[in-house]
């Protein structure tokens, strides 16, 4: 009987209409509230103004206060991307070369994502955001595209604000899927050019010890450390 109750009161609950604004905070909450997390994720990038242009790739992502992240590619090449708060640096075993970038110059689709540690707010990074009502009937492909497969999950469609003067690198939008317990399931990063960037993340854990040292690279002998920002000056 009290199982039956709390099932029915969790439904109502979870019935309620709720505004984007309300989603997103409890988005926020979650996030800003672990001091780590870890999941597995999967990563699509596709550009469908060339054909056979994409490409698909898989691992285990870490995130640390304050705006950390450690991604351990797995599939189908070993890489590894670190963000340790200052600098980004990415890594390819097979090619014995490292770059490395300054957080506020990176123009990695990655980057962004440290906001999920509590470095930034997802809300003060969109000009305008809105739910993509499942119940609507798409008015176009894409937006069929858009609609989780999940009913009991949400869509919220994020408007970047537009800061950036290279118009090859702007984001036109950014869709955030959540569960019905305020886990970011999937993220797609829509940009000029139809480039698109997808991931789909899943077993999230939450405040797990996690190694200080995970979140900082040491170039291993021999590995070549390329700074971006001097390779940027050679072309200008």
């Amino acid at each position: 009987m009290f199982i039956a109750v709390v099932s029915a009161i969790l439904s109502t609950f979870l019935s309620q209409p709720r505004d984007a604004q309300s989603i997103l905070r409890a988005l926020e909450a979650r996030y800003h509230h672990a001091q780590t997390l870890k999941a597995a994720f999967y990563e699509r990038y596709s550009d469908s103004s060339s054909v056979g242009e994409g490409s698909a790739e898989s691992g285990i992502v870490y995130f640390s206060h304050p705006g950390r992240m450690r991604w351990e590619y797995e599939s189908p090449e070993k890489k590894l991307f670190i963000v340790d708060g200052a600098n980004v640096w990415f890594y390819v075993p097979a090619d014995r070369t490292v770059s490395r970038a300054k957080v506020k110059d990176s123009s990695d689709w990655r980057t962004p994502l440290a906001l999920l540690t509590g470095k930034s707010d997802i809300s003060k990074l969109c000009r305008s955001i809105e739910i993509l009502e499942s119940a609507k009937a798409p008015a176009t492909a894409e937006d069929s595209e858009n609609r989780s497969s999940n009913p009991e999950n949400t869509v919220l469609r994020c408007v970047p604000q537009r800061e950036s003067a290279d118009t090859d690198q702007e984001i036109r939008e950014v869709l955030l899927e959540s569960d019905p317990e305020s886990h970011l399931v999937r993220l797609i990063i829509r940009q000029t050019g139809n480039l698109e960037t997808e991931f789909r993340f899943a077993n999230w854990q939450e405040n797990l010890p996690i190694a200080e040292a995970m979140f900082h690279f040491a170039a291993p002998p021999g590995v070549t450390v390329v700074d971006e920002s001097a390779l940027a000056n050679q072309v200008h």
